[in-house]
């Protein structure tokens, strides 16, 4: 697979956007587990960052751009401009973690 140029721009600098493929579009649904929650309680009482949830919330993150690139990819797209990332709230403890773009053409 190509490398695909990802910015939050609505343009690639020295580059001109030859044409509009589409929207690219990747997410994920992720859901806490019984031992992050045990560690998060704790954390809670003493206070600090909740390291465990940083770190799925990171990873989450990381798949959903993943799965927009390779949306992209798949459309012949050179770059996604514009891109955005979205939480949402599916359920007591499951997010939805989505990121999104334009993908182009570049000369």
């Amino acid at each position: 697979m190509k490398e695909i140029i990802l910015t939050t721009t609505d343009y690639v600098p020295h580059r001109e956007i030859t044409e509009i493929i589409g929207i690219a579009r990747g997410s994920t649904v992720r859901a806490r587990n019984v031992g992050r929650d045990i560690t998060a309680m704790f954390k809670g009482i003493v206070g600090g960052e909740i390291s465990e949830y940083t770190k799925l919330q990171a990873e989450a993150r990381e798949q959903a751009l993943q799965r927009m690139v390779a949306d992209a990819s798949r459309n012949g797209a050179d770059a996604i401009v514009g891109v955005r990332i979205t939480t949402s709230m599916i359920m007591n403890g499951a997010a939805e973690v989505a990121a999104y773009g334009t993908a182009v053409k570049l000369q």
